[in-house]
């Protein structure tokens, strides 16, 4: 048996993926570093940036969205609660489900903290053309969809 022929590296997929892969870790690398000086953390952005969007939807939710386990949620939201960026309040209709809503000064700090986010995406796709974005993002949705459980 020939191993040399049975190695993915001329795999276009293979090879491609592995690009994927370094372009997140890259993006995961300068987005800690560009939220440094907000004194947030990317999981503490993507909270911020679903209440923003959907606000008193519940920590289920949120869990769900995020794609996360709700003891994730639950270690999350207290550190936001005590810099008084986000407000949990109880369900009027279901006392069991916690609402989740930014504070005005949440909501402040998310938009600073997008202005650096957006300037970091711009660098990044500033080499692709907005028809290219669309299928990279196309692709990486069939992506998702193809891995989904």
């Amino acid at each position: 048996m020939n191993n040399k022929q049975d190695l993915p590296w001329d795999n276009p997929r293979f090879r491609n993926w592995v690009a994927v892969a370094k372009a997140c870790h890259s993006m995961e690398r300068a987005l800690g570093a560009a939220l440094q000086p907000h004194d947030l953390k990317p999981a503490q952005l993507d909270v911020l940036m679903n209440l923003y969007r959907h606000p008193g939807m519940s920590q289920h939710d949120l869990a769900r969205k995020l794609l996360v386990g709700r003891s994730n949620i639950t270690m999350l939201l207290p550190q936001l609660e005590k810099r008084e960026l986000v407000r949990r309040e109880a369900d009027g209709k279901d006392r069991r489900i916690m609402r989740l809503t930014l504070t005005t000064d949440g909501e402040a700090l998310l938009l600073r903290a997008l202005k650096s986010y957006s300037a970091l995406i711009e660098k990044a796709m500033s080499a692709s053309t907005p028809e290219q974005c669309d299928l990279i993002g196309m692709h990486m949705q069939r992506v998702a969809e193809a891995l989904r459980d």
